[in-house]
């Protein structure tokens, strides 16, 4: 795929002006956020022929091209990626695509049907007004028949409270701002969190050979290659990604766990931290718990949380095992599963002075943002209400989050299917007010 180097224009035919919401220029739809979320219903409302906007307060596809670190891969394969009318078509369906290969089959995918975006506009506010939507913004007001919420929820960077009682000669970052190893201080880096992303940046530090601390949280693991064939692929045989939220066994659970994680680096491998330890010297912890000044404090929780990643990992194995029986598939067999190290004692205070850690990278996740939604669609907790991004507010979606219908919805697998029912309610809410 080419390197694409455009840059989306703002379209003349759309920009706002400063008006009055009596005066505001009016479209049939709203959508806030020009990611892969919101360009995906865009494309779905072009289809339809429907007139539309698209807000993005960046450019679009911002995050993918700046909150990134330099070696960022994808850890579902490439043939997961099926936008709208546009799914993966290169030559490894079955491998990653790097940070820069994304972008470009993002930019790819929008220049197929050049949607009506208007770019570096923040929307500010969102309110009813007269039996529509009022739709400020950094460049004008417009009122819209329906909005569709394609923010995400990776607005606000999580960091404790109690990092600001670190010694501040110790820099910390979060994993947002993080791009390569010499952006660091020399000297050894604590990585808090195992979720992807700080499982594949304290990989990162690694190959660079900088010294790595690991505080391990309780973020479950998944096999990569097994017997014979990458595990998404086996799962995606096995039904697992069909499954929706509403017939989940434990929806609960879906909702609030971590990411399983693994890599698609080199093609897609295991992350084993157990082997890290072995091999690469890498230091592991419980969760952290505390700072202050160079003293870190861990939770003793360092062995259940990596026999809890194991047993993931395991059970994932055992489901592909059964499957292969049910459906007497001919598929090579695989070595059972073993533990190469276990801690001897639970480490739950270090001086990070003493272990020369000059650095810290927070890879504990994000909290999403709506305080600029003046809509009544949220709980007490402030979490948008929905059945598969529909409100109980007439006109009003939410798409680009995880579980809005099934694991793949906050990922490239399903957005093409859960922009095409949005557009469908779109549809037949647009075809009603005309009736009515």
């Amino acid at each position: 795929m080419a390197n694409n180097q455009s840059t989306m224009r703002v379209r003349d035919d759309l920009a706002p002006h400063d008006a009055e919401p009596s005066q505001s220029r009016r479209v049939s739809v709203a959508i806030v956020g020009g990611g892969q979320a919101g360009l995906s219903v865009s494309r779905q409302l072009y289809d339809r022929g429907i007139d539309h906007v698209v807000f993005e307060r960046h450019r679009r596809f911002h995050s993918w091209r700046v909150n990134r670190w330099d070696t960022f891969c994808l850890v579902t394969p490439n043939w997961q990626c099926r936008l709208p009318n546009f799914p993966y078509s290169g030559d490894d369906p079955h491998g990653f695509m790097l940070k820069d290969e994304i972008v470009d089959y993002l930019e790819a995918f929008a220049e197929s049907f050049d949607p009506p975006i208007i770019e570096e506009t923040a929307v500010t506010r969102i309110a009813p007004f007269e039996g529509s939507y009022q739709v400020e913004t950094s460049k004008g007001v417009w009122l819209a028949d329906q909005v569709v919420i394609a923010t995400g929820g990776y607005d606000a960077p999580i960091v404790p409270p109690y990092a600001q009682r670190l010694n501040p000669a110790i820099e910390q970052l979060h994993s947002r701002d993080y791009r390569r190893p010499s952006q660091l201080p020399e000297g050894a880096t604590l990585v808090v969190g195992t979720g992807q992303s700080g499982v594949q940046i304290m990989e990162d530090l690694v190959r660079a050979g900088r010294k790595v601390h690991l505080a391990v949280g309780p973020a479950p693991r998944s096999p990569r290659l097994y017997r014979g064939r990458d595990a998404t692929d086996w799962l995606h045989d096995m039904g697992h990604y069909a499954i929706t939220i509403a017939n989940h066994p434990d929806p609960i659970k879906a909702l609030t766990q971590t990411n399983h994680y693994m890599s698609g680096r080199d093609g897609g491998k295991e992350i084993d931290l157990r082997r890290f330890v072995v091999e690469d010297g890498i230091a592991l912890y419980g969760s952290l718990a505390d700072m202050n000044g160079n003293r870190l404090s861990f939770l003793p929780d360092l062995e259940k949380n990596l026999d809890d990643a194991d047993r993931s990992y395991c059970g994932i194995r055992d489901q592909i095992d059964a499957y292969i029986a049910r459906e007497g598939i001919d598929a090579p067999e695989e070595p059972p599963f073993q533990k190469v190290w276990r801690p001897e004692t639970e480490v739950t205070e270090i001086d990070a002075e003493e272990l020369n850690i000059t650095s810290v990278v927070w890879s504990i996740g994000f909290r999403p943002d709506y305080s600029w939604i003046d809509v009544d669609v949220f709980d007490e907790r402030g979490k948008p209400l929905f059945d598969r991004g529909v409100t109980n507010a007439p006109g009003f979606y939410f798409i680009g989050l995880g579980w809005l219908n099934t694991w793949g919805s906050g990922r490239f697998l399903a957005i093409g299917e859960d922009s095409r029912y949005l557009a469908d309610a779109i549809v037949r809410r647009r075809e009603a007010r005309t009736k009515g």
